[in-house]
């Protein structure tokens, strides 16, 4: 497999996670989904998701099974986002290795190709993903509105580094 269709996701989202709904959850036919915390669901130093996540988390769960796999070291941090959301996690993950994203689709019961990894980032959350087989998501970073609008230099490499490896980073079809 290519580094170019290693780093492609099946669906990128030109919005935050919260423009996921659960119709095109269902659209791809996906039963459960795993979740990045930081700038994906929360920014970076954040430690309470917003109630408009907590709305978006109520309504995906309808559709589909959750759990929060974070490469973030703070279980404290992880844990207290995990318990206001009312989601199962892991932290530590060391995507992209697939170690915990197995651990998380196992504890799912469900097949790997049913359940998504949805992340801010290609080189942790989308290669994971797709090293695993699973249905791959990209959203764009979760930004603190009170904060001004920061530049995200690591995801700006990211994206010009995996489309001169081959990725075009539109949606597979």
């Amino acid at each position: 497999m290519s580094w170019g269709s290693l780093l492609q996701p099946d669906l990128n989202l030109e919005g935050s996670i919260l423009t996921l709904t659960p119709e095109i959850v269902q659209q791809y036919d996906l039963k459960g989904l795993i979740l990045d915390v930081d700038e994906t669901l929360v920014p970076f130093r954040t430690t309470q998701a917003s109630t408009e996540l907590l709305d978006w988390v109520e309504d995906i769960k309808q559709v589909a099974t959750l759990w929060l796999v974070s490469n973030n070291l703070s279980e404290s941090r992880i844990r207290g986002i995990a318990q206001s959301l009312n989601l199962p996690y892991l932290f530590g993950a060391g995507k992209p290795s697939r170690r915990k994203l197995r651990k998380a689709v196992t504890a799912m019961d469900l097949p790997v190709e049913k359940v998504a990894m949805v992340g801010d980032r290609l080189f942790t959350d989308v290669l994971a993903g797709n090293r695993f087989g699973m249905f791959t998501i990209l959203v764009e970073p979760m930004v603190d509105p009170t904060q001004v609008a920061r530049r995200h230099p690591v995801r700006t490499f990211e994206v010009w580094l995996s489309q001169a490896l081959g990725a075009s980073l539109t949606s597979k079809q």
